[in-house]
């Protein structure tokens, strides 16, 4: 590394370019929108993937958990 990257010069500091374009984050609502629809989403795949991993290793299906078989 050269002492150029971490100089303490204020002047140089000063001439560095600062990012113009900030990222937004999308910020919760209520109602039907693209956030609550992304995390309904990810919420239901999660649940899916825990459905189908607690069905392997019991062996036994989720309509046998709730008793309708």
């Amino acid at each position: 590394m050269t002492s150029e990257n971490h100089s303490s010069d204020p002047q140089k500091e000063a001439e560095s370019p600062s990012p113009t374009k900030s990222i937004k984050k999308p910020e919760p609502a209520f109602g039907w929108n693209a956030y609550a629809e992304k995390i309904n989403g990810r919420f239901a795949m999660i649940g899916f993937v825990l459905l189908l991993l607690i069905e392997f290793l019991t062996h036994q299906d989720f309509f046998t958990w709730i008793g309708l078989r």
